[in-house]
């Protein structure tokens, strides 16, 4: 699994990125077929002070590519918010994977 984490507005630290990884260790947890990760943790600029933290993440599993993003006050919060998106998408992902076989029809007598 290829990591990435950079920060727009923001130095990346190393509490924030052993953060970042071990939140994402859940994802790999459900599904370990992931190939790619991308993460962007921003700072906006705004003058309001609520949303301004935005953590976005692309994820290219075998299959498919998913998108999630989250604002929240604190970064920490955001990124939590962020993996429990991205968790719900890796689990339906692997469920449809699994479950593309149909029951056969029963037979009448």
């Amino acid at each position: 699994m290829n990591l990435t984490i950079s920060g727009h507005h923001l130095e990346v630290t190393p509490a924030l990125r052993s953060y970042v990884t071990t939140k994402l260790d859940r994802i790999k947890r459900h599904f370990d077929q992931v190939v790619d990760v991308k993460v962007l943790l921003t700072v906006e600029k705004q003058t309001e002070k609520d949303l301004r933290q935005r953590a976005e993440c692309n994820i290219h599993v075998k299959g498919t590519d998913m998108f999630a993003e989250s604002s929240h006050a604190d970064l920490y919060a955001a990124v939590d918010d962020l993996v429990d998106k991205l968790d719900r998408q890796v689990v339906r992902h692997k469920d449809r994977l699994q479950n593309h076989h149909h029951q056969a029809p029963k037979r009448l007598m």
